[in-house]
């Protein structure tokens, strides 16, 4: 939200007195003055009036996650082990996952409290690749790059897909990059060519690559030159 609106809403400030306040550079900002009134504040901000706090803020959380199969990408389920019940880390409630993965689809996987950076990193518009090795049960043919490349009809959503690119690493394995979500996209794209996906790892997102370090099951804080690519 602006600023200026942000202190707009609050009952103790009319438009005028916000408008005086910026000028006078008398609000704050994470420490910063400010007096540009389309200025950003977030959640995570900390918001000053003189040396009044407004909003104290509350700490952004990124981890980057390598998961396993038989997890389900979810803050909660009754008969399955959910990928945030993996994260040792208090208030887990507060955090959502930022891109799904299906039950038995292994990879990267990215977790945070922040909506704003999450959905940069996910939706299609901002044209990030979602990076994937697979792993199928027939042979892949060399028609499948071109058609991909055109993209594919779904029916059910009455779409086509954006182009995607293919890279085959064996007769039976290749590397796909698609820039959309769409449920169960990767399944569905071998399946027009009744090739079935027996395996499926994901090993980026955007800029950001699963850490090699990573076992399955386990996970690590982003560092902030990470949180920053996105």
């Amino acid at each position: 939200m602006r600023i200026d609106r942000f202190l707009s809403n609050l009952p103790r400030f009319n438009r005028r007195q916000v408008r005086l306040l910026l000028v006078e550079r008398r609000v704050s900002v994470d420490g910063v003055a400010v007096s540009d009134p389309h200025h950003d504040v977030r959640d995570f901000s900390c918001v000053r009036v003189d040396d009044e706090v407004i909003q104290a803020g509350k700490p952004a959380r990124y981890f980057m996650l390598h998961k396993p199969q038989g997890c389900v990408s979810a803050t909660s389920d009754p008969q399955h082990p959910t990928v945030l019940d993996l994260l040792d880390e208090p208030d887990k409630d507060e955090l959502h996952i930022a891109g799904r993965l299906d039950f038995n689809t292994t990879g990267l996987m990215l977790i945070t409290n922040d909506g704003q950076w999450s959905r940069r990193l996910t939706q299609p518009t901002t044209k990030l690749p979602k990076v994937y090795r697979v792993h199928t049960e027939d042979t892949i043919g060399p028609e499948y790059a071109p058609t991909f490349a055109a993209g594919l009809y779904f029916a059910f959503e009455d779409l086509t897909t954006q182009p995607a690119e293919l890279a085959l690493l064996g007769p039976t394995t290749a590397r796909l990059s698609i820039i959309e979500g769409r449920y169960h996209q990767v399944k569905r794209m071998f399946g027009h060519f009744n090739n079935k996906v027996i395996g499926l790892h994901r090993e980026r997102m955007g800029p950001l690559e699963l850490d090699s370090a990573l076992a399955p099951g386990e996970y690590r804080a982003l560092s902030l030159e990470e949180i920053r690519r996105i």
